[in-house]
């Protein structure tokens, strides 16, 4: 092969070379970056999905169960949580409803896009406002207007007592959906179920114990 003598010929070469290199890097990263958003089920160039929407991946009877179910536990949470505003005295209690009030409505909007996007509904065919009672935690109409009536450390105690119970139905079928459930997002949710509200179970007691 002849050397390039000529100072203006080599430099040319050179930058010729370059620019080939870059054109085969620049190959290789959109070859990896297609493999990788084929093995993520995401379309070259678009965003994963947001945490809570439903994965890509099958589903089954029981994510959709625990959608139907957690639906109207976190609804009753909430109502709960509203009793609170003008009746609750104990900073503990005013601090784990806000948290109540911050995590349950979203995961509420969740879990409805979730059943939307299966095509399942939302009711499971309950009929009847009181029907929901039987799951796990739920409370009685009685119950809800026993706390309505109550105001300070009477409240507290009572709201204390009513939603450890109410946590402990959550956290119950979080882990059935975490031991039968299928969709990635789903057992994701139980799993955050399991962890945050044992949290508030074990918070609560201490409550109970200082009031």
């Amino acid at each position: 092969m002849r050397a390039f003598t000529d100072p203006t010929a080599r430099k040319l070469a050179l930058t010729g070379v370059a620019a080939v290199a870059s054109l085969l890097l620049s190959a290789c990263g959109s070859a990896n970056d297609s493999a990788g958003d084929a093995a993520s089920g995401t379309k070259p160039g678009s965003r994963p999905s947001a945490a809570g929407s439903p994965a890509a991946g099958a589903f089954n009877d029981a994510d959709v169960a625990f959608a139907q179910a957690m639906i109207p536990h976190h609804q009753q949470a909430l109502e709960m949580a509203k009793l609170a505003d003008g009746r609750a005295e104990d900073t503990g209690v005013k601090k784990i409803v806000a948290d109540v009030e911050k995590a349950q409505d979203p995961e509420i909007q969740t879990m409805r896009s979730w059943l939307k996007a299966w095509g399942r509904p939302e009711s499971a065919g309950r009929s009847g406002h009181g029907a929901g009672h039987a799951m796990a935690g739920m409370m009685s109409e009685r119950d809800m207007k026993d706390l309505e009536s109550l105001r300070g450390r009477a409240f507290d105690r009572k709201f204390a007592e009513l939603m450890i119970a109410h946590h402990e139905g959550a956290v119950e079928m979080a882990k059935t959906e975490q031991k039968d459930g299928r969709d990635a997002t789903a057992k994701k949710l139980a799993d955050d179920v399991v962890r945050t509200q044992s949290a508030e179970i074990a918070e609560l007691k201490k409550i109970l114990d200082r009031i």
